[in-house]
C-alpha cells in the first residue's frame, strides 16, 4: 500500500485541506466533501506506469463542458 498525504485547496471555498491518497489501487475517480463548506470535490487520480508519476486532478462537481 503506497499512501500519500497531500494538501488541497477547495475549488469552491479555498480552503486548504489534507487528504491521504492510496496510489497502490491504480487510477482512481472519487468524490469527497470539503471540511468547510459541505461541497463536493472531485478527485481524479491517474497512475502513469511508464514514467512512474502520480497525477491528481482536483475539480468541483459542478463544472461542466457546453
Amino acid at each position: 500500500m503506497r499512501v500519500m498525504n497531500k494538501v488541497i485547496a477547495c475549488p469552491h471555498c479555498g480552503h486548504h485541506q489534507d487528504i491521504s491518497i492510496d496510489a497502490s489501487c491504480g487510477d482512481q475517480d472519487y468524490y469527497d466533501d470539503c471540511r468547510i463548506c459541505c461541497n463536493p470535490i472531485h478527485l481524479r487520480l491517474h497512475i502513469d506506469e511508464l514514467r512512474r508519476t502520480v497525477e491528481l486532478y482536483i475539480d468541483s462537481d459542478d463544472e461542466q463542458i457546453y
